[in-house]
Formats: structure tokens, sequence, C-alpha cells
């Protein structure tokens, strides 16, 4: 049950031994940097070209305010229960243990599966920079080639990574918050130049023919801001009063939705339609049109670099933190309940959250897209369950503590849920961003069945 009184600067450590050493800027930039990852370098053309400069911003507008929804239901639920864990500690209290573990388990897949994917699209994103990294095949998975510097550069930078959490949450978060100043910078350079050197001329057509180009990118705007559900994952280690938890949620979101939408207004400006066309990183390819330096648009590859590191960092502190609540909760080995006596991090689900990613680069590309896209629709089912908690608790324990009390919440609630429930249709059969059938379905089912053994064993347990 969470405590239900206010946090305290002077605070150190939770009631379990988190550090308390999160403050406003390190919240706001663990989830900015979760939320921007590489995809603002590389899909801003293919934005832009499928739905016009003005359909990118309603779709951006639109995606964001179903995801903003979802947001608040997590801000209030996060100032009433500000336990590591999140959603687990939502849905167990709302909906009891059983549907807890479903979506904790959902969560805990596309948290794991973005760590791996980080670790391969590193390399891919150096590679623009320095060609060198390439030294030689070492095998094939699935018509992938697995390069030997490539899966170097992987392993250590997975080693740094987890070394980095290991040692604390405030280490984590100083090295979020460096790299989430470069990503700032980056994006500037490229804005800047594109009001002063760029055309209006150029984001020509506004909205593209035919419009549905706009669904195109629209489904794609929920995977882009997922990231902010980190907030409630450390909401433990957070030093701030719980109704400001809240608060810096959806302003996080927000701040995300501008960037994205800024970035592409920018790479719309920078290049006419031929151009964007022709681009293959679009951000980097505009950044060196405007100014006319090479180096600008390698200074937005390093941008994106540092995007794929904040992602790559965010979800290694929520995978982790998920598994201390399952652990907690008796639903997986206990062992993932331990905090390190020295650094209070849950550093078992680290080390193996870590180790999984020195390994993803030796499997080769296409087995972690077909992870990487079906991470989304966890993260989606996992929103649903905490839409419905939302509306759950509202009726059930309407005089529960709520430091930051969403208004009209009945409204938000249940928009958030048909939003949700709208988003996940996305993945089904019939939609254009529909899973494949058998390979991306064929994941869903293998962790699902591995779900399945897990809770009926630990249930076992727990009943004996």
């Amino acid at each position: 049950m969470a405590s239900q009184a206010p946090a305290h600067a002077s605070a150190h450590k939770s009631e379990r031994g988190f550090a308390k050493v999160l403050r406003r800027r390190e919240v706001l930039t663990l989830s900015f940097g979760a939320m921007i990852g590489w995809s603002w370098v590389l899909m801003t053309a293919h934005w832009v070209q499928s739905a016009g400069s003005f359909g990118t911003l309603i779709a951006f507008a639109v995606g964001g305010f179903a995801i903003t929804l979802v947001g608040l239901a997590y801000s209030e639920l996060v100032s009433a229960m500000p336990n590591a864990g999140g959603e687990h500690v939502y849905t167990e209290r709302a909906l009891g243990r059983n549907w807890s573990f479903v979506c904790t388990w959902a969560l805990l897949f596309a948290y794991t599966n973005v760590s791996l994917f980080e670790s391969v699209a590193l390399p891919t994103a150096i590679e623009y920079l320095i060609p060198e990294i390439r030294i030689g095949t070492l095998w094939n998975v699935l018509g992938a080639d697995v390069d030997t510097g490539f899966v170097l550069v992987g392993v250590v930078s997975a080693a740094l990574v987890t070394y980095i959490n290991l040692i604390g949450i405030r280490a984590a978060a100083i090295f979020q918050t460096i790299a989430t100043g470069v990503i700032i910078f980056s994006g500037l350079v490229l804005i800047t130049g594109a009001v002063s050197f760029g055309s209006l001329e150029n984001v020509e057509p506004w909205i593209a023919t035919p419009a549905t180009g706009i669904l195109t990118v629209l489904i794609m705007v929920p995977a882009m801001l997922v990231g902010f559900d980190v907030i409630p994952q450390s909401a433990e280690e957070i030093d701030l009063p719980h109704a400001m938890i809240g608060k810096l949620l959806v302003i996080s979101v927000i701040v995300a939705v501008l960037w994205y939408v800024a970035v592409s207004f920018g790479v719309a400006m920078a290049l006419d339609a031929s151009e964007r066309a022709s681009a293959t990183m679009a951000t980097a390819d505009a950044a060196t049109s405007v100014w006319g330096y090479p180096f600008a648009g390698q200074l937005l590859v390093l941008g994106g670099i540092a995007g794929i590191v904040t992602s790559w960092n965010a979800f290694i502190v929520g995978g982790s933190r998920v598994l201390y609540a399952l652990g907690e909760a008796g639903q997986v080995p206990r062992v993932f309940a331990r905090l390190h006596p020295r650094w209070k991090t849950p550093y078992v689900g680290i080390l193996v959250i870590g180790g999984l990613s020195m390994l993803a680069p030796l499997c080769g590309r296409t087995v972690l897209v077909w992870l990487i896209n079906t991470s989304s629709f966890g993260v989606m089912l996992a929103f649903l369950f905490v839409s419905i908690s939302f509306v759950v608790l509202r009726r059930k324990e309407p005089d529960m503590p709520r430091p930051f009390r969403v208004a009209a919440g009945p409204l938000v609630g249940w928009g958030a849920i048909i939003l949700s429930v709208a988003l996940l249709c996305a993945f089904l059969p019939g939609s254009p961003s529909a899973l494949v059938w058998p390979y991306e379905w064929g994941v869903l089912l293998v962790w699902s069945l591995i779900g399945l053994a897990t809770w009926l064993w630990y249930n076992r347990k727990a009943s004996s």
C-alpha cells in the first residue's frame, strides 16, 4: 500500500530503501529523453512526405492528445501511490493481483525489447559518422549480417549503460541530463537554421494527397511518445512533492510533442519535396542544407545518437523497477526485489537487462525489429490497464488522497480507455501498421506463454 504523505526535500530514502535524489530537472530529462530516441533524426522526412507539413502537426496533435489523456491518468495515480513499479501498484490496487501481473508482464516485455534494440541501433547510427567501424561479418541471422565491429560497439555500450544504472539512479540521471542537452542543442541547430535560411515554399504541400497519409503518421505517434511512464517506475526515487510528480509527467509529454512538431517543420522548411524524398537521414541532410556545412549534419546525427542513449538509459531504469515490483509481489524470483546495499538500486534486474543487451548484437537486426515492433503493443496494453485502473479507483476509493487530482476525472478516464483501445486496434490485422504474422505475432505468443507459465508457477507457490 502506498504512503499518502507528501514527499519532502529533506527525505533521503524511501520506506524500502531507495535513494530519493531526483529533482525537477532530472525527472524531466529522464522522461523527455526516453521519448526522444532515434526516430526524430531518421523519420521526419517520411512523416512530412506522408502527411504534409501541416498534416504532420495534425497527426502529432491528435496522437499527443490521446497520450496526454493517458498521461493525466498516470499523473493522478503516481501522486497518490508514488511507489517503484508504477503500473504494477496501480493495477493491483484497482484490479487485483492477476490482472496486475498481465499489465506488468506486458510492460516488462516492452522495456526489455527497447533496451535490446538500442544496442543494435547505436552502432548503426555511429556508422553514419564513422563508416570504418565495420570490420567483417561474423554470421548471418535471418538475412541480417552480424558485423564484428557492430558487436564490439554494442557490447561495450551496453556494459557502460548498465554500469551507470548500477551505481545509482543519480549517476543515471546525470548521464541522462548531459545526453539530453546534446539532443536539444543539435535540434536547435536545425530549427534556427531552418527559420533563418529555410523557405516556406518548401513546406508545400501543407496536407499531402491523399489526406489519409495523416493516419499513417498518427498511428506512429504513440510509439514516439512511449517513455513518460518511466516516471512512475522511479517514483520512490523522486524527491519532490507528490503533486509535482504528476504535473511534470504531463509537461514532459507536451514538450515531447512540441519537439517532434518543431523538428518536422524544420525539415520541411529546409528541404523541398524532392530532396525529402531522396534523403537518407532527413534531419541531418536538412541541417547540412541550411547551414552549408557537413558538420551541421554530423551534429544532428550526434544528437540522434544521444537520443538512442537517453532512451536506452531510461528503459533500463524502468525495466529494472518493473522487475523489482514483480519480485516484491512474489510473481518472479524474489531476488529481483533486492536493492544494492551501497548504491540502493535494484541491481539484479539491471544486470539481467544489461546482460541481455550485451547479447543482443549477436542476434542480428531482423529479430530485433520484430521485438521492437511488438513492444509498442505491450506498452499500449499497459496504458489501457492504467486507464481502467484510474476509472475503477475513482469509483472504488473516492476518498483516497490524490495530491494531483485530475479535473473531469470520469471524462478523462473514459477518454483514455477509448483512445487506448483505438490505438491497440492499429496493431490488429487490417490496419496499415498491423503486426506481421507469423513473426511478430509469434514473438508475442512466446512471451505470453512464458508469462502464463510464470503466473501459474508463482500463483501455485503463493497459494501453498
